[in-house]
């Protein structure tokens, strides 16, 4: 039973157009969530992107991946994630035991961020796993003009808040069986807690693109140290 990653990557991208295949540290931004999946052959035995483009889709195959052509009607802006992971594992011709959800957006990960997830999903024989990251902001709704605090009350120290914390996409792991179900995330799913500045990276407008870049660079600065 194989483990696959899949990256769906559709072509209708509103706020930043052909948003997957824009240059991002010199490589199209589908790509690192490509070459992420090839440095964990170890885990993941074949990568797939699925989409409706066939400039993405051309891409992605410069780059080793294999492609599943998205159909329209899973296509649209208000279609879940886990269509286009259900179609992906109907469409192939392989015995599926996990999917590797690697989003373009999130282009920045932990180098052994799945190495170490992906044992942890194992060893508790999980039927998924999902990143999460704690939120640290004192949070409130405004009802009326008026603002009402919901994680803390008035003069409260941030460190004393209690934990909350926010889904950051970059790593979902979930058995093929609850994909054909029609989910990515079980109510027993592990949420796995990354407290890394790459998990504020979730790239949907210009000012994310521009955000992303700017850590990408400084990442390689230190690298090359």
């Amino acid at each position: 039973m194989k483990t696959i990653a899949v990256i769906p990557a559709r072509g209708g991208s509103k706020r930043i157009p052909q948003k997957n295949i824009q240059l991002f540290g010199e490589i199209p931004l589908l790509c690192h969530s490509i070459q992420y999946a090839f440095a964990n052959s170890e885990i993941i035995d074949t990568v797939y992107v699925s989409t409706d483009d066939e400039n993405i889709k051309n891409i992605a195959l410069q780059y080793g991946a294999k492609v599943i052509d998205r159909p329209e009607s899973l296509s649209g802006d208000l279609e879940p994630t886990v269509s286009a992971l259900k179609h992906v594992l109907e469409s192939i011709n392989e015995e599926v035991e996990n999917v590797v959800l690697l989003q373009s957006t999130n282009p920045l990960r932990p180098e052994n961020l799945l190495k170490e997830a992906f044992g942890i999903y194992q060893e508790g024989n999980y039927d998924s796993l999902f990143t999460v990251t704690r939120n640290h902001n004192k949070l409130g709704k405004i009802i009326e003009n008026k603002f009402t605090p919901f994680n803390y009350t008035i003069g409260q120290r941030s460190q004393d808040l209690e934990p909350l914390f926010f889904e950051n996409g970059l790593l979902y792991i979930s058995k093929a069986s609850l994909i054909l179900k029609d989910s990515i995330i079980s109510e027993k799913a592990l949420p796995y807690e990354v407290n890394h500045i790459f998990a504020n990276v979730d790239i949907d407008i210009q000012e994310d693109l521009e955000y992303a870049e700017y850590l990408y660079q400084k990442k390689l600065l230190n690298s090359n140290k």
